[in-house]
């Protein structure tokens, strides 16, 4: 009896690097998928192991070698450059993140090759963070941090959040699973998407290009917006004015969103209550950026939504879940449009 072709996938992990992901020795050991993981991910599904075989590899080590014959490709980064030639066989890369800026534009996938991403595996984090960020600047904690550093013991006291309005822009996993906590606190979300889509937490829900509208009205401005040249510079200076100086800003998305030396201005002019910043280009942030010496602003090194030791799990369910539809030739979950970038 002739046997099946086995479906070859290869699965590329990146050594850290400064400027890089991952930027540090724990991320790496985070974010490294290893032989061991994929068999426990695989352990209740006998029926798909049987017939797929992985190569595990580091970087750009046995790249191009094994791309000329593999069928689908496992990764976060990856040289695009004569993509099309040096996989000609590949029919679907699944991202091991959400985001899909670093490899836009999306010019370098032939026509059929299917990318898909892991949205959904930072949800539960994602909505933690925004939970705690958006307290956390009800409680003035970004002054109090201050004022700690200048020494000075300076009583802020605030309110019980009800009634206070967030201004979701992009309501997404990372958005919406913020969304669903907060409200449940009596706050009124304001969420702004591409399409007006309804979303679960929101009070309302706008278009994009009417953001303009409800800016005035945040207590707090929260985005969770994916980088693309659609939203690049979305909150600008002029966007920032728009804001009342109580309104305080969390940034989950990326940097490429919002103008963060306008932010750091106005911050300093106590035109802005606080912010608390996640996303940064570069990561590390430089020694030298202004970003570490701005007052009433909070600095997290990008951790807002990895859970730490169970990320591999949970991108490895989303994959086999894949894994299982691409056998049966079915369409997949998680896939990102093309010219959207998401």
């Amino acid at each position: 009896m002739k046997k099946h072709k086995k479906i070859k996938i290869h699965v590329k992990n990146n050594h850290w690097a400064p400027g890089s992901f991952p930027s540090d020795a724990e991320g790496e050991k985070n974010f490294t998928i290893t032989k061991e993981h994929i068999d426990q991910a695989l352990k209740n599904f006998p029926e798909i192991k049987e017939k797929v075989e992985f190569f595990v590899d580091w970087d750009e080590d046995n790249f191009k070698n094994s791309m000329s014959n593999a069928d689908i490709l496992l990764a976060w980064n990856f040289s695009t450059t004569n993509f099309k030639k040096i996989a000609p066989n590949l029919k679907w890369i699944h991202l091991i993140s959400a985001g899909v800026e670093h490899l836009l534009p999306l010019d370098w996938m032939h026509d059929d090759l299917v990318l898909t991403n892991s949205s959904g595996v930072h949800a539960k984090m994602a909505g933690e963070y925004g939970l705690m960020s958006i307290l956390m600047l009800q409680r003035h904690m970004t002054k109090i941090i201050t004022n700690q550093k200048d020494k000075k013991f300076v009583s802020l006291f605030s309110n019980p959040i009800k009634g206070k309005t967030v201004v979701l822009v992009g309501t997404g996993s990372l958005g919406s699973s913020m969304a669903k906590l907060v409200a449940s606190l009596g706050v009124n979300i304001i969420g702004v998407n591409k399409r007006g889509r309804k979303v679960e937490g929101c009070s309302k829900v706008i278009t994009i290009d009417k953001i303009d509208s409800v800016l005035p009205e945040a207590d707090f401005l929260y985005l969770a917006v994916p980088g693309t040249p659609d939203t690049k510079n979305l909150i600008s200076r002029e966007r920032l004015s728009m804001l009342k100086p109580t309104c305080g800003i969390v940034n989950i998305g990326r940097q490429s969103v919002m103008d963060y030396d306008a932010l750091c201005e106005k911050l300093k002019k106590n035109e802005i209550a606080g912010a608390i910043l996640d996303v940064f280009t570069p990561e590390p942030i430089d020694k030298n950026s202004k970003l570490w010496d701005t007052p009433n602003l909070i600095l997290t090194p990008h951790v807002s939504s990895d859970d730490h030791g169970n990320y591999v799990k949970l991108t490895l369910d989303i994959f086999v879940n894949n894994l299982k539809l691409f056998i049966e030739n079915k369409e997949l979950n998680n896939r990102v449009d093309k010219k959207l970038g998401y």
